[in-house]
């Protein structure tokens, strides 16, 4: 029993031992199986007027080349063929993908899709294919755009020069601009400022006491009902005057 043990765990740790450096072949060349459902047209380095694939499934990879992580390899589902190789420039985009996806060039109505681009999941770019200069012009005049362009051979990739060709089938310099993510930069509108009363600055309490009592008390002086009369007054005076002379006689009495 122990020794069945011994040789299912030995068994479970040498598969895991095989599919680990399965796992990072596919992460370095990033090996993607591709399902044509109608065919389809690439670039053929040999061929101007390109390769059709035909329905089916197919392998789709970088070339083991450390120098130019841009060539592309498409091979048979059983990658014991190799059907063509492909000159790419990166493509970035935005925001990568948790899938792989391919885009398509428009072409001329009853030909095949031209495959334009392919981005591996998780990447921030893909690889944009690079045509012959007549399939490039035909794909042009369709799409109404500049395309990818090569009169180079599959033996001089490393150092091929690409540049693009307008639907006028004239070669341009290629633009690196139009293969960078676009930024959409939305125009925010600036607010217009608050308006805003400006405090007035605070004043010293002994000031702010005058500024608020003394027009009071000078208000209270002014208001004064004049209402009074002075006859109290005289006689307060008189009963002062009279209370005064009986004082006096009663002491001019007792010095008698």
């Amino acid at each position: 029993m122990r020794s069945l043990k011994a040789f299912t765990l030995a068994s479970c740790l040498g598969l895991l031992t095989l599919l680990v450096p399965t796992a990072n072949a596919d992460t370095w060349n990033k090996k993607t199986i591709l399902t044509v459902n109608e065919a389809i047209s690439v670039p053929a380095p040999h061929q101007k007027a390109g390769m059709i694939l035909k329905p089916g499934k197919y392998v789709i990879k970088l070339a083991d080349s450390p120098s130019n992580r841009h060539i592309v390899q498409i091979f048979n589902e059983g990658e014991n063929h190799l059907i063509t190789t492909i000159l790419a420039i990166p493509n970035y985009r935005l925001e990568p993908t948790g899938d792989s996806k391919f885009t398509f060039w428009e072409t001329p109505a009853g030909q095949p899709k031209a495959l334009r681009a392919w981005f591996y999941p998780g990447d921030n770019f893909g690889q944009e294919f690079v045509y012959s200069p007549a399939q490039a012009t035909e794909i042009a005049k369709a799409s109404g755009e500049q395309v990818p362009m090569t009169e180079a051979g599959q033996e001089s990739f490393s150092k091929a020069e690409v540049a693009s060709v307008d639907k006028t089938g004239t070669k341009r310099e290629l633009d690196r601009k139009t293969y960078q993510p676009e930024q959409k930069t939305a125009q925010l509108q600036q607010p217009k400022p608050e308006v805003r009363e400006q405090p007035q600055a605070a004043q010293p309490q002994q000031e702010l006491y005058a500024q608020n009592r003394m027009p009071v008390e000078q208000s209270a002086h002014r208001e004064l009902p004049a209402t009074a009369s002075p006859m109290p007054l005289f006689g307060l005076i008189g009963l002062g005057g009279l209370s005064g002379a009986f004082l006096v006689r009663s002491i001019a009495n007792r010095l008698k």
